[in-house]
């Protein structure tokens, strides 16, 4: 071998070995400094995060200043997906980011687009539990506890917290600056490299002889590419070389290196062409001119392109009104929306937009709340109807008390939810960033390797051939396509979803969804309205309907039971005067008695009557119809003689059956869950067609139901509304919450339906595969493109078909894979919801049904009684030792199933430290 392929080759494998350790060598750690209580950190974001590896301990609250010395898209957030942090950055102003990291560990952090990265280490307290530093991790270097200082001028952080409307103007402004400046860059870029791409290309490729001659000579185009290398090409250097100096690398710092390669040589045949043997003396200004304009053409299509995956936080944010009228001391003032108090009287008139959530005082209007909750019919408000902020008032005018403020309300919370989805990293994502950890370098060194390897056996002259496809290696390679792929899908997926009342609270859960097998529906308030109804009044012996319902409505009027609300509530709405009865007594698990027009009237179970003396034989077929049917019979007496029976149920409601229909065509098994017997749960069931139910289910058995079923090796998604479904919601692969149940079914849901309607669940899951689909094809386009693009540019195919690649078709292919991702991602902006058929024919089967079984007490017959303990806000069984969370108060321990249990007890302490365990 010669001593010149010998040299090549040691200085190939010492590159690649300096690589290796530039990249992935042990790095230091910076720890935040303690300031009255607080750990402080001050992080400059320009081109990467400096310090980019922060050490801080576990449980103590954290604020980050992040200097933002820079402006355009990329960097505009910063997200911790493991704490749930998304904030956006201001340009050329330090923001301050607050949490308290919960448990020890090792954290990546991010800009809102995958581009930049760095690493939060979190520590246990104590120097006896710090973790040691590992190969390719960072280590506590000898400086690493001293402290990291916080601005000069500590005013210049402001403490306001900026609205989501003031947020989303800086990044509009930002967003359009740099489509601003990039445009001018391409003008530039294009005007100067155009004449001199002209000339090369015609001269080389079709030998014309018109070409003048000015503009073949290479100080012509030196001049006329140098603007276009440091002007035009300034952005993509100066972040590719900060990155480079953060010992991170991405797609800028590639072109870098590749246009510095080629401008460089062309540099030196320019101005010292004799240094050089006569055979290598060719220029490629024009391809430097080319690589540097189409890079930066797609990056400003891109730039345009994501701004549209973000449509949807605009949106809702652009749903609040800027103002509101508010009555203080009996007169009208017009204020800014943030001086809006809880307790303020505020005044809606036709057409405006409601500025608050409260309830309304005064008034009657319809209200058109489809884009907070996705229902397209108004909903008419009266007195005591809750109202949400942003809705639309139309005919009427109302006034109302505002019950929630600013970031309270629940389009803010909307938007929280919908940023922190945005913000987390779907289980999919893990692969591309561990690739994407490992590619730039990979690709640099490919490149050092293309070179030696056509430098040795390239044909002549080697050292030209080598240079090109060395430059194409690093030109065409595409990091940004893999970055991309899964955040901008999951931000637009989020993004309609929250448009469409569905609040996804995770990446993850938005990836599991599409795996959904199984979907658990609780009953009550889930597929039922959840409040009962009058349904049948079945008189005897020639007595009129309405003179039963008016009797029995009557004597119901003073109870407080809710079928006896349901009875008054069915006869004032038949437009029956219901009366004051004369007498009232409640018999406790039988019924009532009392006196209404004169006449004694029973109304209650079969015992009451019996008791009073009544045979209720004529009742009896009439009321075992009702129960085979799922409803509830009222036996009926009026002076001493059955007169009739009263059903009453809690209806289905609208749009369920369409729903489970809709499921059971995607090929998806559904379970009701219930506590009722199993003649009522299988009436139900057989109505809205629902082929498997597990009844007579107690609350806190939920959960073992559901675990049950995934050990059969389903993935379960469970949907419910109440208190007693919180533990299965969370143990479920994904939890739906009812938006109109409670806050701790609601807290231990991964997706919470602001409509309550199960076409919801359908949706969401639709939603799910089409965003995993739209993920899919970005990572296989990803894969496939850097696959065969990097062998190609490398010159795999010369040997056999003399084909190589021109930098020049290499950065425009570049240029077109990112714009590929983010167009294919924009795709999902179209996704619908399909609507439900107006008529849906229920299958005339009889369900399968199954009876609760209590796992929990079979699990713990083994134990002694003290061996568990209650949840206190939903009351289910645990084991201490399995606990999701403990809290420790006053010197009592409060153990509970759920993340979501756990909240609602912070919330409200007092009210559930009674049960004390």
């Amino acid at each position: 071998m010669e001593t010149m392929s010998i040299v090549v080759l040691l200085a190939a494998v010492a590159l690649t070995g300096l690589i290796a350790w530039y990249f992935f060598g042990p790095k230091k750690s910076h720890r935040a400094s303690l300031d009255d209580g607080i750990q402080v950190v001050s992080v400059t974001v320009k081109g990467g995060y400096s310090p980019d590896v922060i050490e801080v301990v576990a449980g103590v609250p954290v604020r980050m200043l992040f200097d933002r010395q820079e402006s355009g898209d990329c960097s505009s957030r910063v997200v911790f997906p493991d704490f749930k942090v998304n904030q956006a950055l201001t340009a050329f102003e330090t923001t301050a980011v607050e949490f308290t990291p919960d448990r020890s560990g090792d954290f990546g952090f991010a800009c809102g687009m995958n581009m930049l990265h760095g690493r939060l280490l979190v520590i246990e307290p104590g120097p006896q539990e710090r973790p040691r530093a590992a190969s390719g991790s960072a280590t506590a270097a000898s400086d690493s506890l001293a402290k990291v200082q916080g601005p000069a001028d500590p005013v210049a952080v402001s403490n306001r917290t900026p609205t989501d409307a003031e947020d989303e103007e800086a990044q509009a402004r930002d967003r359009n600056a740099e489509i601003r400046d990039l445009t001018r860059r391409v003008l530039v870029g294009a005007v100067l490299a155009l004449p001199v791409v002209f000339a090369v290309m015609a001269t080389e490729l079709f030998s014309v002889t018109w070409v003048p001659g000015v503009l073949l000579n290479h100080w012509v185009q030196l001049a006329l590419i140098s603007p276009v290398m440091f002007y035009s090409g300034w952005p993509i250097h100066r972040t590719g070389w900060l990155a480079l100096s953060h010992r991170t690398a991405e797609m800028n710092s590639l072109i870098t290196l590749g246009t510095i390669a080629a401008f460089g040589y062309s540099l030196v045949v320019t101005i010292a062409p004799n240094v050089l043997p006569s055979d290598v003396r060719q220029v490629y200004f024009e391809a430097v001119g080319v690589i540097i304009t189409l890079i930066l053409l797609g990056r400003l299509f891109e730039t345009k392109a994501k701004a549209g995956t973000g449509a949807a936080i605009r949106t809702l944010i652009g749903l609040q009104p800027r103002s509101a009228t508010v009555i203080r001391e009996g007169k009208e003032f017009e204020v800014p929306i943030e001086d809006v108090a809880v307790g303020d009287v505020v005044m809606v008139r036709p057409g405006e937009k409601l500025p608050v959530d409260g309830e309304v005082i005064e008034g009657r209007s319809p209200v058109d709340e489809s884009m907070v909750t996705g229902e397209p019919i108004p909903t008419v408000k009266t007195t005591g109807d809750v109202v949400i902020g942003a809705t639309i008032n139309q005919t009427g005018s109302l006034k109302y008390v505002a019950t929630k403020v600013g970031s309270d309300t629940m389009l803010a919370q909307i938007i929280k939810l919908v940023r922190e989805a945005q913000g987390s990293k779907a289980p999919i994502q893990r692969l591309a960033d561990k690739v994407s950890s490992y590619f730039v370098p990979a690709v640099v060194a490919i490149a050092i390797w293309t070179f030696a390897v056509w430098m040795i056996a390239g044909p002549p002259p080697s050292f030209i051939f080598a240079l090109v496809a060395a430059v194409s290696v690093l030109v065409i390679a595409c990091p940004c396509a893999l970055g991309l792929a899964t955040p901008l899908s999951i931000t637009v997926g989020t993004g309609k979803g929250a448009m469409a009342g569905i609040l996804i609270r995770s990446a993850e859960a938005l990836e599991t969804a599409h795996k959904i097998d199984t979907v658990v529906l609780d009953k009550t308030g889930t597929i039922t309205k959840g409040s009962p109804v009058l349904t049948d009044i079945l008189p005897v012996d020639g007595t009129a309907g309405d003179d039963l319902l008016r009797l029995v409505a009557s004597a119901e009027a003073s109870s407080e039971h809710p079928l006896a609300s349901a009875i008054v509530e069915g006869a004032r709405d038949r437009g029956l005067k219901v009366t004051e009865a004369a007498t009232f007594e409640s018999v406790t698990g039988q019924g009532v008695r009392a006196h209404v027009s004169g006449l004694e009237v029973l109304v209650g179970n079969e015992r009451l009557l019996a008791g009073a003396g009544v045979d209720p034989t004529p009742l009896v077929a009439d009321a075992s119809a009702l129960g085979r049917d799922g409803k509830t019979a009222m036996f009926v007496a009026l002076d001493g003689r059955a007169a009739g029976v009263i059903g009453v149920a809690d209806t289905v409601k609208d749009g369920s059956i369409a729903a489970i229909a809709a499921l059971h065509d995607r090929g998806l098994d559904v379970v009701m869950i219930t506590g009722d017997s199993r003649l009522a749960a299988a009436a139900i069931a057989r109505e809205v067609g629902i082929r498997r139910v597990l009844a007579e289910v107690m609350p806190e058995h939920k959960a073992s139901e559901v675990r049950r079923l995934q050990a059969e090796g389903r993935v379960v998604g469970m949907v419910g509304d109440g208190i007693n479904d919180a533990p299965a919601l969370a143990q479920a692969d994904v939890g739906f919450a009812m938006g109109t149940g409670t806050d701790v079914a609601i807290e231990s849901s991964s997706v919470t339906l602001t409509s309550g309607a199960l076409l919801g669940v359908v949706t969401a899951i639709d939603l799910s595969r089409a965003t995993m689909r739209n993920i899919k094809q970005n990572l296989v386009f990803a894969f496939v493109y850097n696959g065969l693009g990097i062998p190609i540019a490398a010159g795999v195919l010369y040997p056999t078909f003399g084909l190589r690649l021109s930098p020049m078709i290499a950065a425009g292919a570049m240029a077109l894979s990112s714009l590929s991702v983010v167009a294919n991602s924009n795709r999902l902006r179209g996704f619908t919801a399909k609507p439900l058929p107006d008529v849906v024919r229920v299958p005339a089967t009889d369900p399968v049904v199954d009876v609760g079984r209590d796992e929990e007490e079979e699990e713990h017959t083994m134990h002694d009684a003290t061996s568990t303990v209650k949840d206190p806000i939903c009351g289910m069984s645990i084991d201490p030792a399995n606990a999701a969370r403990v809290i420790e108060r006053d010197g009592q321990k409060f153990y509970f199933c759920s993340e979501g249990c756990a909240t609602a007890f912070e919330k409200a302490p007092d009210a559930h430290a009674g049960h004390s365990h």
